[in-house]
């Protein structure tokens, strides 16, 4: 059985205790919601740059797995305190009606585990899809040292960020130079990751509405999962803090075996989405990414999505199975991209609900 640390607060509650009975409220909501998750537990966004300048390094056509040609770049970043450049390699499909329309984009910070399997970039390229690949540890290192010696720590000194704020921050910088790309359809661009690369791509979709959908993979703790509603053999807050505390803000160690206090959990973040679309992918398996409480999370941000007349662009989606991102998981990732970018029918289902036997950790819902 979970342990359950508290009710997930109400979304619907102004800081100032004034209800949100109207959509037009809502931006304000969102602004304060995203302001309680950045404060207490990721650290501000690094600022928007003066400007993104892309270098072109290396074009090159590919045959296989799909004819795509494929351009490596150094986005060169302007206005800090020093330069700062990191490496963007892009794919875009040439077969088909690809070649005349303007074309969805899926980003892709993975690169420092490894490389998209070529598997994987044959459905994405084959489905008529570009494809943006960077490596986030180029943003900041994911090396268990708190160390700010280096990389965008210098650029922006003394801010509070942490590594996932960070790593969000490379894709919206992504986002700036795909936005100057003519082959861009700008309303359809996608953000998908795993692991601590799933708890980085809801951030950044939560904090750059030019996203149009939002992908965790078995994100779990400081992602889709809940702090207050805890699976059996979960990672919580306390993990976070002491494996790699410098992946959050300061602040949040405030609340280490505390989390009942805490005035938020991750249905804030996963709101501030809506109502763009948003899709958490997750194994029944993977105990440790909370699987059980991420349920909770969606049920609590729906709310949002039934709020904004938005109820079919948030989805949940489960695989038997351990922690890993693979075929199975991007072809559902893909799946509820066409629905919701191109507006093509699918069968998977994007509303299961292994956890049919457990209560909700909340009693209050969207306003009528």
């Amino acid at each position: 059985m979970p342990t359950i640390k508290g009710e997930l607060p109400d979304l619907f509650i102004l800081a100032d205790g004034t209800p949100v009975c109207t959509a037009d409220r809502w931006p304000a909501r969102r602004a304060e919601l995203l302001q309680t998750v950045l404060s207490l537990e990721y650290g501000h966004l690094p600022p928007r740059p003066a400007a993104v300048r892309a270098e072109l390094l290396h074009p090159s056509a590919i045959k296989a797995p799909v004819a795509a040609t494929h351009s490596q770049y150094r986005l060169n970043i302007e206005g800090g305190e020093r330069p700062f450049w990191f490496i963007l390699d892009l794919l875009i499909p040439q077969v088909g009606e690809s070649r005349e329309r303007k074309l969805p984009v899926v980003i892709n910070g993975d690169g420092c585990w490894r490389t998209v399997s070529e598997e994987i970039v044959g459905e994405v390229l084959g489905r008529g899809y570009a494809l943006a690949t960077f490596n986030r540890t180029e943003i900041v290192p994911d090396a268990y040292s708190s160390q700010r010696d280096c990389a965008l720590y210098l650029v922006y000194p003394g801010l509070d960020f942490g590594a996932l704020s960070a790593w969000a921050w490379g894709y919206h910088r992504v986002v700036d130079f795909l936005l100057t790309q003519d082959f861009v359809d700008p309303a359809a661009l996608a953000v998908v990751g795993h692991s601590r690369g799933g708890k980085t791509v809801l951030l950044a979709g939560a904090t750059d509405e030019r996203i149009a959908l939002t992908a965790p993979n078995d994100s779990g703790c400081g992602g889709a999962g809940s702090y207050l509603w805890q699976g059996e053999e979960c990672e919580k807050l306390a993990d976070l803090v002491r494996a790699v505390p410098y992946w959050l803000s300061p602040r949040a160690a405030e609340y280490v075996d505390r989390e009942e206090h805490l005035p938020f959990d991750q249905h804030f973040l996963k709101a501030a989405v809506a109502p763009r679309a948003v899709l958490s992918t997750e194994a029944l398996g993977d105990l440790w990414a909370n699987p059980a409480g991420t349920y909770q999370v969606h049920l609590a941000a729906r709310e949002a999505y039934r709020f904004l007349d938005a109820d079919s662009r948030i989805g949940i989606w489960y695989r038997e199975g351990e922690h890993r991102h693979g075929p199975v998981d991007w072809k559902a990732f893909l799946d509820f991209a066409d629905l919701q970018l191109r507006g093509l029918p699918t069968d998977t289902d994007f509303e299961t609900n292994p956890f049919s036997d457990l209560p909700p950790a909340f009693s209050w819902s969207a306003p009528e």
